[in-house]
């Protein structure tokens, strides 16, 4: 079953045998956001169409954040867009953006731990809940290791949610990020990554 075909947590839940919690685990680790990006996510967010469409929200909103945190991980990490994540028939599809280590056979590989999967959203929540920790459960089954932590982020772009997966619980943290508040919102994506 593809990950869009999840559309609420308890379903995920009780499918896969996952605890839901509530915490707030999120830490700020400041990032020094460039004054050429601030120009040009304020000139994006005045005269442009960012929320129309899944793809107008990931490539306005999304990924410009997610790029410009991944920048200073690059030689550890690679971004991934839109790449297939497949462990079974209930566990496949493709997610918005997916963090991973680098592979050692160069960036073109896609190789685990994969570590954040980030869902866009227009205003459906839920929904992406449902699909982003059925990617995060395949990622962590991909991985093979339950210890290893999975982070989640579901966006509009202008709201960001963020939950992560250990063991067999999913914790969504309590307190939502917005792109108002860009240098808390890096704060917090710069934690995850780091």
């Amino acid at each position: 079953m593809s990950f869009s075909n999840y559309k609420t947590i308890s379903t995920v839940l009780q499918q896969f045998k996952v605890t839901y919690t509530e915490a707030n685990f999120i830490e700020e680790l400041t990032f020094n956001i460039p004054e050429s990006f601030r120009n040009d996510l304020s000139f994006v967010m005045r005269e442009g169409v960012v929320d129309n469409s899944e793809y107008a929200i990931c490539e306005n909103l999304i990924y410009p954040i997610l790029k410009e945190v991944w920048k200073p991980y690059s030689s550890k990490l690679t971004l991934w867009s839109h790449q297939s994540l497949n462990y079974d028939e209930n566990l496949s599809g493709f997610p918005e953006y997916i963090l991973a280590k680098r592979s050692p056979l160069g960036k073109i590989v896609f190789d685990q731990p994969y570590f954040l999967l980030v869902e866009a959203k227009q205003d459906k929540f839920e929904e992406g809940w449902g699909q982003c920790l059925a990617e995060m459960i395949a990622a962590q089954r991909l991985n093979k290791n339950q210890e290893i932590i999975i982070w989640g982020i579901v966006s509009n772009g202008k709201i960001w949610q963020c939950g992560k997966l250990q063991e067999n619980i999913f914790t969504k943290n309590e307190i939502f990020y917005t792109i108002q508040r860009l240098e808390q919102l890096f704060a917090i994506i710069n934690y995850i990554f780091k």
